[in-house]
């Protein structure tokens, strides 16, 4: 096959950490205040600054607490997981890599009992009307790994007791979320807003913040997860004295890319920017024999990391072992020629393609991915 005449001008298709806008240098970091406390007076309010930008262009209410905390969403949701589960039983909706490094956590490491295990193959969704609104329920709303996402907020009750624990880092800025569903949600600036690495956000209910301040478990907590003090939640963390040192170099990064959404048009364009670039993909894999999504059911495809099966019968009929290799050939060679980066799936996942199209990727970019992909199959399959 002849290999294509235009390559995208951003080749940078990788789930996380995930290319930054458009239009992105080095430039737009000038402002950082390095070499400086973050706990003087004019850092601590650029922190604020990310957690108020957050808020208005999100939508949380008011009432609700937003935290930076560290080591990215693994952090957040680490941190939520060890300081308030166990009041009550739990639900757990597992159904790609980090919804089930979850209920491993929580079943081998937390060790508690009164967990139920609801699971799904890569591409498919659990059945969510099993979550039972006397117990927490910790899921992820976008799974990263497997191109699922959960359709909408529908299932979770209004009077729930439990709290509903949702890992939603390459959802939120892609989905309009549903707050009044959710008592704690954590994702980080490394996906949709494309910043940089290492830092999370913690956002809690008024009901999780009760839950904080009346159950303490019976384990030691690292420093890092200590979010009350006295019995009390420490709100300087939501006022943007961290737990422990950020970095201004990335948080100066985050406001840059928050101000971006803000001048493309909020939320609803940053939404609106994952949907046609989605769509884009979609249209090529309707009029391509040899691909297809992972996720069968269309109500449930993710827009941002889209998972992608091959259903070549050639393909079909390798030994399992040699399907990641040709994976790795295909990702190979479109890495060599600058076409796409770090599109191979997930290690844990199908073998496969993952193409993020979150807002900070261009439509026109995935547009002229697309014949790449196809060079890059045909070229891989005829050395193979």
């Amino acid at each position: 096959m002849k290999k294509p005449a235009i390559k995208p001008k951003n080749p940078n298709f990788s789930s996380g950490p995930c290319s930054k806008r458009p239009g992105w240098s080095i430039d737009a970091l000038s402002g950082a205040m390095l070499g400086r406390s973050h706990r003087a007076a004019p850092l601590k309010a650029k922190l604020k600054e990310v957690i108020e930008l957050q808020r208005d262009l999100l939508g949380i209410p008011a009432d609700y607490k937003i935290g930076i905390v560290p080591a990215s969403d693994t952090g957040a949701f680490e941190m939520a997981m060890w300081s308030m589960l166990g009041a009550r039983g739990i639900d757990v909706f597992a159904w790609e890599a980090f919804s089930n490094d979850w209920l491993k956590d929580i079943t081998t490491q937390l060790k508690l009992d009164d967990v139920h295990e609801f699971k799904a193959a890569y591409g498919e969704l659990p059945d969510l009307s099993q979550a039972d609104p006397a117990r927490d329920c910790v899921f992820v709303w976008n799974g990263t790994t497997s191109g699922v996402r959960v359709p909408n907020g529908e299932w979770i009750a209004d009077n729930r007791e439990g709290l509903t624990f949702c890992d939603a880092t390459s959802a939120v800025f892609a989905y309009d979320m549903p707050w009044d569903k959710l008592d704690v949600t954590t994702w980080s600036w490394q996906k949709v807003l494309g910043g940089e690495a290492a830092h999370g956000i913690i956002v809690l209910s008024p009901r999780a913040v009760e839950r904080l301040e009346s159950y303490v478990p019976d384990r030691p907590l690292p420093k890092i997860f200590r979010m009350t003090k006295g019995g009390k939640l420490n709100n300087g963390i939501f006022e943007g004295a961290t737990i422990n040192t950020p970095s201004m170099l990335a948080v100066e990064d985050c406001l840059d890319a928050l101000k971006w959404v803000e001048h493309i048009g909020g939320l609803e364009a940053s939404i609106r920017r994952s949907q046609i670039n989605f769509g884009e993909l979609e249209k090529w894999v309707a009029q391509t024999p040899w691909v297809d999504f992972l996720a069968d059911d269309e109500a449930v495809r993710s827009t941002t990391s889209v998972c992608l099966k091959i259903t070549d019968d050639w393909f079909e009929a390798l030994p399992d072992a040699d399907k990641t290799p040709f994976i790795k050939s295909m990702t190979k060679l479109l890495d060599q020629e600058g076409a796409a980066y770090d599109i191979a799936g997930y290690r844990d996942a199908p073998a496969g393609l993952r193409i993020w199209c979150g807002a900070t990727i261009s439509m026109t970019d995935i547009k002229e991915l697309t014949p790449w992909l196809d060079w890059a199959f045909e070229t891989a399959r005829a050395a193979a």
